[in-house]
């Protein structure tokens, strides 16, 4: 059932139903005009564009930025956008880019070779000063050279096999050399981001809502879409919903056109009205949980095992979820490059965990929660905000652990400590993990240490780790990243995910898609490889 609040009238102010005045076409000719109303659970945090994996940031970006090139999110081929045409030299340590003729940003100033030289030697290098860091998509970077006005050439200190798909993403959206000389901190404000895609900022209320505004000169979209020429929305009207049931509410009453992060409890009830569905694949690391070993309550692999084995995904999934949330079968997704399915290493069985446990030394106490030395197996974890029902997931994989004398405390996602707190094993040695990317390089991005660290290994950003790295699982990720042979790539990328398993570090649960609803009358609605939204084709076929 749909659960309605007593009001989930939000400002009529903020909400107008989107209207134009353009007479009704054919139903496939696509109408010009019209505001678009757009409900977001999360505010956006900062707009750099290697901060974009937050899909919240993401769905901003790709309205106002554009990427040297397109991947085609049904093929996964790299297309021609702001780069004409580019050559990679033999073992991918040189990329040079030929520019399409007469790109400038929003504020008239161009998109030449020197500005997209200053973004990737901002995103490979990082700007201590302006506290600007790496991309985790731009690997190995040495230095840029402009060759001529249009035409731009890198390179890398090793091979970089994953940079040319490392352009087409979200984290390297080309932004103006202004926007680049502010630091981190003041890119939170969209205001403040000068890009070249087809819509513009007009207006914010941080946290609260935001405004874009069609670009009536833009004329260069990917190449080989069907649209070309400025977008058909006049405007886009962005506006902060945390609560599930006001979003599907306003959807549902004409007072919002599209919404993101609708659960799948959910979906049933808005498809019976005739509203659309829409669940693209992120095609990364799978939703998962994931353990610190430097905690020496999961340090030891028979314990992680014994975890492991103890979560039933198909009560999971049957549970929480939808037809659009595939059991995992691996580390990353059945969708994603170098996938291979290791169902056999993600089994249910309860009574092998039990015995696992009993010889890690964990017996259960007077209370019956296992204990070794008098430390009881309690673990914590945080739940995940962006993640969907990840406090429910958490709590029920709970429910699963206590069956074996295991408790894990679940702490809300928005708690003060929780940045802090998920960088010292000590404090929570159990965590939500998941990224979504469409190249083998996602691998690394979520494991490295000077990446996601998801692990938390010794070499990252934190320094409550006492001792924990695996050199072996690091030469791993280095490979996948490095490696300019496609069969040998792939191969590391098997090795990663075979051996992530067999350590017990990661224990994936599902697919992750990023699901939407929209009215029925919301046309073009396209996403780029791993599901973020893009509304340069979009029309209102009212």
């Amino acid at each position: 059932m749909l659960r309605f609040p007593k009001l989930f009238t939000l400002s009529l102010g903020l909400l107008a139903s989107a209207t134009f005045a353009t007479a009704s076409l054919a139903a496939d000719t696509p109408v010009k005009g019209g505001k678009f109303t757009y409900l977001e659970q999360q505010a956006h945090t900062n707009l750099y564009p290697p901060a974009g994996g937050f899909y919240p940031n993401g769905g901003i970006l790709n309205q106002i930025t554009d990427k040297l090139t397109y991947q085609n999110p049904k093929t996964l081929e790299i297309e021609p956008w702001l780069a004409l045409s580019w050559q990679v030299n033999d073992n991918a340590t040189e990329y040079t880019f030929k520019l399409r003729p007469g790109v400038t940003f929003s504020d008239g100033t161009p998109l030449d070779a020197a500005a997209v030289a200053k973004n990737f030697d901002t995103f490979g290098l990082g700007n201590k000063a302006l506290k600007l860091p790496v991309s985790e998509v731009v690997n190995n970077y040495d230095r840029s050279e402009v060759v001529d006005p249009l035409t731009v050439k890198f390179y890398f200190k090793k091979p970089s096999p994953g940079f040319l798909q490392g352009t087409s993403v979200i984290g390297s959206g080309i932004v103006s050399l202004s926007t680049l000389a502010l630091p981190f901190e003041q890119l939170g404000d969209a205001t403040k981001i000068i890009g070249s895609g087809p819509f513009v900022v007009k207006a914010e209320t941080i946290g609260k809502s935001l405004s874009l505004q069609a670009r009536s000169d833009y004329n260069w979209g990917p190449a080989k879409l069907d649209h070309q020429g400025r977008a058909y929305l006049d405007e886009i009207s962005y506006i902060i919903t945390s609560e599930d049931s006001v979003r599907i509410g306003a959807l549902l009453a004409g007072q919002a056109d599209f919404i993101r992060q609708i659960q799948a409890y959910d979906e049933a009830q808005v498809e019976a009205q005739g509203f659309t569905i829409f669940a693209p694949s992120t095609r990364g690391v799978n939703n998962s949980i994931v353990f610190r070993p430097d905690n020496p309550l999961v340090s030891d692999l028979k314990v992680r095992k014994a975890l492991s084995l103890a979560v039933n995904r198909d009560e999971i999934i049957s549970t929480l979820f939808s037809k659009n949330y595939p059991k995992a079968t691996s580390v990353i997704a059945s969708t994603a490059i170098g996938y291979v399915p290791l169902v056999d290493k993600l089994q249910y069985d309860p009574e092998k965990a039990e015995a696992l446990l009993d010889e890690a030394g964990f017996k259960p106490g007077a209370d019956g929660i296992r204990e070794k030395d008098g430390q009881k197996l309690v673990l914590t974890s945080y739940e995940s905000l962006p993640q969907p029902q990840s406090r429910a997931v958490l709590q029920l994989i709970g429910q699963q652990w206590a069956k074996l004398g295991v408790k894990l405390n679940v702490l809300a996602g928005d708690a003060g400590s929780k940045v802090v707190d998920e960088l010292d094993p000590l404090k929570t040695p159990v965590a939500v993990a998941m990224v979504g990317r469409a190249d083998p390089d996602v691998v690394k991005s979520q494991f490295y240490p000077t990446n996601r660290n998801a692990l938390v290994q010794k070499g990252g950003v934190s320094d409550k780790v006492k001792t924990f790295a695996d050199d072996k699982l690091n030469s791993i990720l280095e490979e996948i990243a490095s490696q300019p042979d496609r069969e040998k790539r792939l191969k590391a990328v098997a090795d990663a995910q075979t051996y992530l398993l067999d350590q017990a570090y990661s224990v994936p649960i599902f697919e992750e898609p990023q699901a939407f609803a929209g009215a029925p009358y919301v046309k073009g609605v396209a996403f780029e490889s791993v599901g973020r939204p893009s509304f340069y084709s979009v029309w209102l076929d009212k």
